[in-house]
């Protein structure tokens, strides 16, 4: 029975219009990682939202990101059976330092999983779905 709910569970991707993350996902689709900045206190806001997460502004601007970081951490899924994750299997979820500093969950592509070593540096590389650009993450060099 378990086996038959999960060859019929859709595999997860975002809601592209949800109001406070729909920007973000507008700029995938061209291959532009962006953050949100506080105009008033100059606060980084990341996972986007409506407002500041230091201040409480609503006075949020959008940059973009270069894309460039170090792993911060990071753990090997070697067991997953989600429709859409367990063909991956094993890969490596990690949270990554943005230079721009800020901290973003992802996952590491293009990499040997037990070679991972936290400090790696990376970049973002773009996975291509059909209705969205999902940010991943490759060692540099």
């Amino acid at each position: 029975m378990f086996d038959e709910i999960m060859e019929q569970a859709p595999t997860l991707l975002p809601s592209l219009d949800e109001p406070d993350t729909a920007q973000f996902w507008k700029s995938t689709a061209e291959h532009k990682l962006t953050y949100q900045v506080c105009t008033k206190c100059e606060g980084i806001v990341f996972y986007p939202r409506s407002h500041c997460v230091h201040c409480l502004s609503l006075d949020l601007e959008w940059r973009e990101s270069a894309g460039k970081g170090t792993l911060y951490t990071y753990s090997v899924v070697r067991d997953n059976r989600m429709p859409g994750f367990a063909e991956l299997v094993p890969y490596a979820v990690a949270y990554v330092d943005l230079d721009e500093g800020f901290r973003m969950l992802t996952r590491l592509t293009n990499v040997d999983v037990d070679a991972v070593s936290i400090g790696t540096r990376v970049r973002v590389a773009w996975n291509d779905k059909e209705t969205v650009s999902l940010p991943e993450f490759e060692p540099i060099g």
